[in-house]
């Protein structure tokens, strides 16, 4: 069977990471995936480093299973190509600054004019209304607002850290497809379209409650000023590498201390219950650190699996992708595509017993399907060739699938 979404068709307006992954996570899902294009180049996203034959990694993890038109939508007759696709849509997504999209004619407003049933997404940076509306955003702006950088130095007296990847732009495009699921299925009960708002603040703010903002969640207790949990991270050294344990019950502090040869440490009054392993862990981790260098990473993990400590080693990116539970789980694939060649890249984590995703071809070339798309909206050969013509429209190489 096709993938879930087959049959669903998006428009999809949306440039760089949160817009895009969140279509292509629809479109590996069977969704007819329509990415329209300003003249010029296209989605910012084509350009960025890591290239190979005209196509950059990131443009190619972010937009397979998707076909690419060019649409000069500051023209009239783009607008109307726009308003004809939109007429046999699903769905609209876009990540225009707050009020963009109003002043060029692609409003939710417009749209549902067209098309009443419609499921219009807007995606925006800090919020839709407040004083940072308007601003400029990049990710690690928004992980300073959030607070993350502060949770990730580990307390508000140490200097703030970014985490080292566009999280609040990935976890964004997974609230953005959750959402347009959501309302698509609202559509199937009671056939209303509706409008979708997410703002990567908002996604940010709340992906930190579920476990970062404990003192905060009691009004009258709030916490003053966070301090650090522990000195280490639960990240130690060994011999030659590095291994992260996670020793959390009784079961597993007793498993450690007789897998390290330190049966001593059980008898400390100081870590011999939770709450006191809690309470000390400075000491804790600092102890443990001393006697897990005695070993290398793979004699260690080996005695503490026989005593099943929870355990892992740290790997590289190239040890990550290699290690044989990665390769059994089968979440890494290889696709060829015509023009970027062989492709690493990974499939979809959810897998559906009946509707299986499926990739069908590779990230489009800039424009491969402009003619394609519109001949399908009923546009005839005269209409093409004019609307070409008037700088409305444009064809690139054709994409292979």
């Amino acid at each position: 069977m096709a993938g879930p979404f087959s049959g669903v068709r998006i428009i999809d307006l949306t440039t760089m990471i949160s817009g895009p992954l969140a279509t292509m996570t629809l479109a590996d899902q069977g969704a007819d995936v329509i990415k329209v294009e300003s003249p010029g180049g296209g989605d910012y996203g084509r350009l960025v480093a890591t290239r190979r034959n005209g196509f950059s990694a990131s443009f190619v993890n972010n937009n397979r299973n998707k076909r690419s038109i060019v649409l000069d939508l500051k023209k009239r007759e783009g607008i109307e190509v726009f308003e004809q696709l939109v007429a046999e849509a699903d769905v609209v997504v876009q990540n225009f600054r707050p009020g963009v999209a109003n002043r060029m004619g692609l409003g939710e407003d417009h749209v549902r004019q067209i098309n009443p049933a419609i499921v219009y997404v807007s995606i925006c940076g800090f919020g839709f209304e407040g004083p940072y509306a308007q601003k400029p955003v990049f990710d690690p702006l928004i992980q300073a607002v959030s607070g993350l950088t502060t949770v990730q130095a580990g307390s508000d007296e140490e200097r703030p850290r970014l985490v080292r990847t566009i999280l609040p732009d990935k976890l964004t495009a997974i609230q953005a497809s959750q959402a347009i699921a959501a309302a698509l299925f609202a559509r199937e009960r009671s056939g209303v379209g509706q409008h979708v708002t997410l703002s990567m603040l908002d996604t940010l703010v709340s992906f930190l409650w579920s476990s970062d903002m404990g003192g905060h969640t009691f009004i009258g207790d709030e916490t003053e000023a966070e301090v650090a949990q522990s000195f280490i991270d639960l990240i130690y050294e060994t011999k030659d590498g590095f291994v992260s344990v996670a020793v959390m019950l009784d079961k597993h502090w007793k498993g450690f201390a007789e897998a390290v040869g330190q049966e001593q440490l059980m008898e400390d009054s100081r870590f011999n219950t939770p709450a006191g392993r809690e309470e000390n862990k400075d000491e804790r981790t600092q102890l443990m650190q001393e006697a897990m260098r005695a070993f290398t990473t793979e004699d260690l993990i080996d005695r503490l699996e026989s005593k099943d400590v929870p355990c892992a080693p740290v790997l590289t990116r190239t040890e990550m992708r290699q290690h044989p539970q990665v390769i059994a789980n089968g979440i890494i694939e290889e696709n060829k595509h015509p023009q970027a060649g062989a492709l690493r890249q990974t499939r979809q984590p959810a897998r559906f017993s009946e509707t299986a995703n499926e990739h069908r071809f590779g990230a489009p070339v800039y424009g491969a399907h402009t003619r394609e798309i519109l001949r399908e909206a009923g546009f005839n050969p005269d209409n093409i060739s004019a609307l070409e013509e008037s700088g409305a429209v444009w064809q690139g190489d054709k994409d292979e699938k």
